[in-house]
């Protein structure tokens, strides 16, 4: 309703805590130190929160960017706020990527310079958490983006309302308070607050796949659901509720199930030392013939994942049609069949046996 404040949501919010919002002078982020702002008296009072700001200054849009940046120098001036400045750039970040022969779009270069620089304040001690401004608008477009490229259940699940931030060398987390409220609820009660805020240039920029699905794709959509977000936001709940009970699954059985090497004569396995190939893990086919296809696809597609190896559906399926398991029983691989994966995964079938074994990526010159 218009006029009303949308909810923030204080659940990973602790005593103690230090908080620091990631503003980019968009609405969404205004709205977010805005709400936390108005929150900070009571929050203080109650759990002795701390409140801070950051924004990533990307090295892009020249002057406009720079607009940006005095834009929250001012306004946490005027909220007495804290504020944190990072300079990075993203052509720089975007060349060396290209020069190490993984290659980072600009959104993913930007992306990960921004989570660097919230893991370095949790690493120095400037905050416990970095709350940022995504909201249910966002975790639509994610999780239909996850959708279109075919996504596994852990795509679906899209962006999570709290992540732990790792290699940051102390306890800390990304928070997500404001995914269950519309973009277009946070903009109106910044208009009912008479607050400006920033336009980003580049949402416009129809390169970018994020911006063809929020202005094309999506109003489509909402002409066969007019809630289609909502119904994209709750599909990255089942589907993160789904995940975490699989993985739960995983991590008790896969122990018993990954068998290292080869097995030897009298006894045993051996593994291998081979210069340019990394450990190999075997699994039983009994053991997999025993599993429905839900569990048998999630242990196979895990095997891999422990030899650094992320496997498409497709390659799950050959896997899988390797042991045996193909939609055609008749067509089983025999013993001796072998097949080879991109990213230098290679399976082999044994008359008892799925083995795989990935090699090494040659050093880098």
């Amino acid at each position: 309703m218009p006029g009303t404040t949308p909810t923030l949501n204080r659940e990973h919010i602790r005593p103690g805590d230090r908080v620091c919002a990631a503003v980019s002078g968009g609405a969404d982020s205004v709205a977010l130190l805005l709400l936390l702002h108005a929150a900070n008296a009571l929050l203080r009072n109650a759990l002795g929160v701390g409140l801070s700001a950051v924004h990533v200054h990307h090295g892009l849009r020249g002057e406009e960017a720079d607009a940006d940046l005095e834009f929250v120098r001012e306004l946490c001036l005027r909220l007495e706020v804290p504020l944190h400045v990072h300079h990075a750039s993203v052509p720089e970040r975007v060349a060396r990527s290209r020069e190490a022969g993984e290659p980072e779009t600009t959104e993913e270069a930007a992306r990960g310079l921004r989570y660097e620089c919230f893991a370095k304040l949790i690493a120095e001690g400037h905050a416990d958490s970095v709350f940022t401004a995504h909201t249910l608008d966002d975790q639509a477009e994610t999780v239909l983006m996850k959708l279109l490229r075919g996504a596994w259940t852990e795509g679906l699940s899209g962006i999570y309302p709290m992540v732990q931030v790792p290699n940051a060398g102390r306890p800390g987390k990304i928070v997500r308070p404001l995914l269950a409220v519309r973009r277009a609820e946070l903009e109106e009660f910044l208009r009912a607050q008479g607050q400006l805020w920033r336009t980003d240039s580049s949402n416009a920029d129809e390169a970018f796949t994020r911006n063809r699905v929020r202005h094309h794709l999506l109003p489509v959509l909402r002409e066969y659901n007019p809630a289609i977000g909502q119904a994209l936001a709750n599909l990255a709940e089942l589907a993160r509720d789904d995940e975490a009970r699989w993985q739960a699954e995983l991590a008790r059985i896969l122990p018993q199930l990954l068998l290292p090497g080869k097995p030897v004569r009298g006894g045993g396995r051996a593994v291998s030392t081979a210069p340019g190939e990394s450990n190999s893990v075997a699994l039983e086919i009994e053991r997999l013939r025993g599993f429905d296809p839900a569990l048998r696809r999630r242990v196979v597609r895990a095997a891999a994942r422990t030899l650094g190896a992320r496997l498409s559906f497709n390659e799950t399926s050959r896997l899988l049609a390797l042991a045996g398991f193909g939609s055609d029983p008749t067509a089983a691989a025999r013993p001796g069949s072998s097949l080879h994966l991109p990213g230098g995964l290679h399976a082999e079938r044994s008359a008892r046996e799925l083995r795989l074994r990935r090699a090494e990526p040659p050093a880098a010159k």
